[in-house]
């Protein structure tokens, strides 16, 4: 049975399920009643950050064009462009067990494709999460439902699985930016 988190907890994900290596990390989101006659497009992006959180290497930006990191331990499965459809609209697949030493954290975020053009932001995106499944037997282990405190944001970090004396564990964040992808990509190092 998963384990319902609320922003800013931590939680173990592979000490309180010895074995675990292959995980699948699930986003979905719906979108409120638009009337600005434009589509919405949210994507996924994962960080892979040392222990300082920069991104070392653009590899190590997981996104719709650049779908896995060099050794293939975390792969983005695919971009949905419309959100459409119950379950989760992009995942991430994760071999925990070969994800590079140097990387200490993994941070997923979900971000609105050109949203200042299209003149929208998560105030507009219901319904919003993040859920951590065992691939094996698709088990969910982890949910954390983002609730509707945006309002201008067009980026979101949902949270962070991170290394912690030799186990991964994970941080649920929730946090907003005002200037999406480019303030995401700012803050993790990358130009």
């Amino acid at each position: 049975m998963a384990i319902n988190l609320s922003k800013g907890q931590k939680i173990d994900l592979t000490k309180s399920n010895p074995g675990l290596s292959k995980i699948t990390v699930g986003l979905g989101w719906d979108t409120n009643k638009y009337d600005g006659g434009k589509d919405f497009d949210l994507d996924c992006s994962v960080f892979l950050a040392d222990a300082n959180g920069r991104v070392t290497k653009e590899s190590n930006f997981i996104f719709f064009n650049n779908r896995q990191n060099e050794n293939g331990s975390v792969v983005h499965t695919g971009d949905n462009r419309t959100g459409e459809g119950d379950g989760d609209d992009e995942q991430i697949q994760i071999d925990l067990a070969g994800v590079p030493a140097d990387v200490e954290k993994i941070a997923f975020s979900i971000t609105i494709y050109e949203a200042e053009q299209r003149n929208q932001n998560f105030g507009q995106v219901s319904r919003s999460y993040v859920r951590i499944l065992n691939e094996v037997n698709k088990e969910e282990l982890i949910r954390f439902d983002l609730g509707e405190d945006f309002s201008i944001e067009t980026g979101v970090v949902v949270g962070e699985l991170y290394r912690h004396a030799g186990e991964w564990k994970f941080n649920a964040i929730g946090s907003g930016y005002k200037d999406g992808l480019a303030g995401l990509t700012r803050d993790y190092g990358l130009q």
